[in-house]
């Protein structure tokens, strides 16, 4: 059950990531699992564009995972669509300058840096401030139309586009509602791929379970989270995901996609992940959390419910 394709995000400052791939033994493990890379691009410089020619050279899938300075927002959401489509100028430009070869781009659709943080480091006081976006419906729809377009353009120039989302955004299309939109800035967008951020280091001791829930019908799945990532000044993160934990959202996620992600690279090599994948045994016995799961199903009806009525009161 070996799954088709296997893609590590990485998301470095220039000079860690040189360093990342300059590690013995880093490209050769990626070459032997046949694995690709989502590169995030947190700038657009030249040390950059030598770490993409090298793995091009290896014949290794690289994924411009597209991002913005942090005061622009980061990810990309309803309030951003401009600096988006100027930073894709940006990345055009930044490819044919230096000749860098894509197998797609992705697109991290996440609410502002900025809010995730307080919501991180526990300010959930400030929630109160978010809800007059229920009533802007207009916006999301003008978010969602303006990023519908970059989509669009984005595949006119030969690439096809990855979404990186939160699982709620199953539910909330499930329900036919935007609430959950209107209040995060997130959007639902229509892409070639939709990677769902299944990250169960952030859902002990559930995580297994709420992975067990979301994974049918996914057409890819990110694992993780094995360490490294933005950072949250004064939020108390959980730990990073051990072997075993690893082990086991690999065998349940391979279940129900081939086509799985890893976050993060870096936090793989920084374990000693990355060689052990080389011998990996996919197959090997893991139990279903076929109970708990069904627990978090439970959770997930009543969230549609509500999510439903939101529909026929938001417009």
């Amino acid at each position: 059950m070996k799954p088709r394709l296997l893609t590590f995000f990485c998301e470095l400052e220039s000079r860690p990531l040189c360093e990342l791939f300059a590690t013995p033994g880093v490209v050769e493990d990626l070459v032997a699992l046949q694995s690709g890379v989502s590169l995030g691009l947190l700038d657009l410089g030249p040390e950059r564009a030598e770490v993409v020619r090298h793995l091009n050279r290896e014949g290794i899938p690289v994924t411009a995972w597209l991002l913005l300075p942090e005061e622009q927002g980061y990810f990309f959401h309803v309030g951003n669509l401009a600096q988006a489509s100027a930073r894709y100028d940006a990345f055009l430009a930044w490819t044919a300058e230096h000749g860098l070869k894509w197998a797609g781009v992705g697109l991290d659709l996440e609410p502002d840096i900025q809010e995730l943080r307080g919501f991180m480091e526990g300010r959930w006081r400030r929630l109160p401030r978010l809800l007059p976006r229920l009533l802007l419906g207009s916006r999301l729809r003008r978010g969602r139309a303006g990023y519908s377009a970059l989509v669009e353009r984005i595949r006119a120039d030969g690439y096809k586009v990855d979404t990186y989302q939160f699982p709620f955004i199953v539910d909330e299309r499930q329900s036919r509602s935007t609430l959950l939109q209107r209040v995060s800035g997130v959007l639902d967008l229509p892409a070639d791929r939709e990677v769902l951020m299944l990250y169960t280091s952030f859902a002990r001791p559930h995580g297994a379970a709420v992975l067990w829930s979301y994974g049918p019908g996914a057409a890819s799945i990110a694992v993780g989270i094995t360490g490294g990532g933005i950072e949250f000044p004064g939020a108390k993160l959980p730990p990073p995901l051990d072997w075993t934990e690893l082990s086991r959202d690999l065998r349940l996620a391979v279940r129900w996609t081939h086509d799985l992600h890893v976050f993060s690279l870096e936090g793989c090599v920084r374990q000693g992940f990355l060689s052990r994948l080389r011998t990996f045994d996919w197959d090997a016995p893991v139990d279903p959390p076929a109970l708990p799961a069904r627990r978090v199903d439970a959770v997930r009806r009543m969230a549609r419910a509500v999510l439903r009525a939101s529909a026929h009161v938001l417009r």
